[in-house]
């Protein structure tokens, strides 16, 4: 498993599409951040940073999609799959090995936001004033968020030996968990139904997180999620021995 990790870790930084994807990412979350009229830190005056987790989560759509799309389906397409097996790993093993690379590669592109945090800190008054529970619940709840969504890619990777697809499916997928469960509570005809439904939508407990308040009940949510999404996989990727 560890070594389909690095695998997957060489492959990925070894690639110009990998620079390019975490490259615009950083790009956008810096210009929405602090340049932007409207929602940058300047314009909020908020010793925070609720444009970038704001953002972050649509973005990471995008970003984890791109990055997990070549998992599996590249595997099939080039025919490298039958080889890959014969290794002395697990198919459960494969796929936690490509898993936790594409967690790790969102970790790493999540990580010089970090400057912007240190930035706040500097410009609050007096310097250091700013809701640290806040802050590290919201940069927790994007690494569950964005380990969500690369379960999600994962299983979009395995469905198909085209990479676009791959990353249409899973950006759709993404999406829908996210947002379009997270509206359904607010539409008036649903009544209670569409709370329930919204409670099951990954907004939800991502907000939940931001708060600085961990919640046994959104760890097990965030649990619960990845482990469904592995084992679909691992359902998936079994199917080529049927």
């Amino acid at each position: 498993m560890y070594a389909i990790f690095l695998k997957e870790i060489r492959s990925f930084l070894g690639s110009l599409i990998g620079y390019i994807v975490m490259g615009v990412f950083l790009v956008l979350s810096g210009l929405f951040t602090w340049f932007i009229e409207g929602n940058n830190v300047f314009d909020l005056g908020i010793a925070g940073l609720p444009t970038l987790f704001g953002l972050a989560p649509y973005m990471l759509i995008f970003l984890v999609s791109a990055v997990t799309m070549r998992s599996l389906s590249e595997e099939k397409r080039l025919g490298t799959l039958e080889t890959l097996t014969t290794r002395p790993v697990s198919d459960l093993g494969i796929i936690l090995g490509k898993y936790g690379a594409a967690v790790a590669l969102i970790a790493i592109a999540l990580l010089p936001t970090l400057f912007y945090a240190y930035s706040i800190a500097q410009l609050a008054t007096p310097i250091g004033n700013i809701d640290y529970g806040a802050l590290w619940g919201s940069y927790f709840g994007l690494i569950l968020l964005a380990a969500s969504y690369a379960a999600i890619g994962l299983f979009a990777s395995s469905t198909t030996d085209n990479q676009i697809v791959s990353l249409i499916i899973s950006m759709v997928l993404s999406l829908f968990f996210f947002e379009v469960l997270s509206l359904l509570g607010d539409l008036d005809w649903l009544d209670k139904v569409g709370k329930s439904l919204e409670w099951f939508s990954l907004n939800f407990h991502y907000e939940s997180i931001s708060r600085g308040v961990l919640d046994t009940r959104d760890l097990l949510y965030f649990g619960g999620f990845i482990t469904l999404f592995i084992a679909f996989t691992k359902t998936q990727f079994e199917s080529r021995k049927w």
